[in-house]
């Protein structure tokens, strides 16, 4: 029988999923970003629980502050991924017997500074004694029918896009991990980017209400991972054109002698929404990303090939289909 270093979080949930019964009339089926229900009149309620644990998912040098601001964060950028405005936050806490009162005061404010930072409130939840910090959150939001940005929907010829550039978390995590020097400015910047996580919940609600996007997934295991599975649920592929790095990793790649190109491809932790288009309503969604102070950055299209492929100038190369898992990863190897 297979361990779970050899099955990995996917095939683990995938196991899971073959086990239950699946409830009719499921606006979202198994494998999207969130799950959702229909509620009475013209609304979807969308549902969305993630959970952080100290031992993989908090790098050194984040603060319990940090580390349950980020809890909240990964909840709700997978609501802006689906276009859903989130309402409301249940909180469940496995907390280690050594810690203290300002321990949970920390949590707790962090939890509350989440919440409040994308317009949400913590409405109670449950705490337990564990052997490792867990912060399990589990979100509720609601979404019109015709505003669901579902994770199926790409076609040829689509355009893919980006809310930002990628590869500082990358590089940030490797200067936590190791240490490495690097100028003041640039320590801060990259060190923000992995301590500081934001969702980009007003560019994905804008999306949603344009009604252009032809499908959406958040970044957060990884560019690379994000891509292939788009490929998957909508059967293309997507040729890259020109790859969203970051300037600052840039800096630290040639600093350090690093491949750029990994560290934006399977960095993960970003945060960014990944999504397509359609070609004829591009400057609408240009618009609609402006008028809430986001950017939408155009990396390429879809394709009917499946693979999921990089043009450079000797040609196109495939890019892997690998990212952060659970069960397979760790965060030193994420690096490696």
């Amino acid at each position: 029988m297979q361990g779970l270093e050899s099955l990995g979080e996917r095939k683990i949930i995938q196991i899971i999923q073959q086990q239950l019964e699946v409830m009719p009339g499921l606006p979202l089926g198994f494998g999207d970003d969130v799950s959702a229900l229909k509620l009475e009149g013209d609304k979807l309620l969308i549902l969305k629980t993630d959970m952080l644990v100290d031992k993989t998912d908090v790098p050194p040098g984040m603060s319990l502050w940090q580390a349950a601001r980020k809890a909240v964060v990964m909840n709700i950028s997978d609501l802006a991924a689906k276009g859903a405005k989130p309402i409301a936050l249940l909180v469940a806490l496995g907390i280690p017997r050594g810690f203290t009162e300002k321990d949970i005061k920390q949590i707790a404010k962090g939890l509350n500074s989440g919440a409040r930072e994308y317009n949400t409130f913590v409405l109670g939840g449950d705490t337990n004694e564990a052997s490792d910090l867990i912060i399990s959150c589990a979100v509720l939001g609601t979404c019109h029918p015709k505003m669901l940005i579902k994770r199926k929907g790409t076609r040829p010829g689509d355009i893919l896009a980006v809310t930002g550039n990628f590869g500082k978390t990358a590089a940030g995590l490797k200067i936590l991990l190791e240490n490495i020097h690097v100028p003041q400015e640039l320590k801060e910047t990259l060190l923000e980017s992995i301590l500081m996580p934001k969702a980009r919940l007003r560019e994905g609600l804008a999306l949603a209400s344009s009604q252009v996007v032809t499908a959406s997934i958040d970044s957060s295991d990884g560019l690379a991972w994000s891509l292939h599975e788009l490929s998957k649920a909508s059967h293309v592929g997507f040729l890259i054109e020109k790859l969203p790095l970051a300037t600052e990793a840039a800096k630290f790649a040639k600093a350090h002698g690093l491949n750029p190109t990994e560290l934006c491809l399977y960095g993960g932790e970003e945060y960014e929404l990944v999504l397509t288009i359609k070609p004829q309503f591009w400057n609408k969604a240009l618009s609609a990303i402006k008028n809430v102070g986001g950017r939408l950055i155009p990396i390429g299209k879809a394709i009917k090939e499946n693979i999921v492929k990089l043009k450079t100038e000797k040609g196109s190369i495939p890019i892997e289909f690998k990212g952060w898992e659970h069960f397979k990863t760790t965060l030193k190897e994420i690096q490696e």
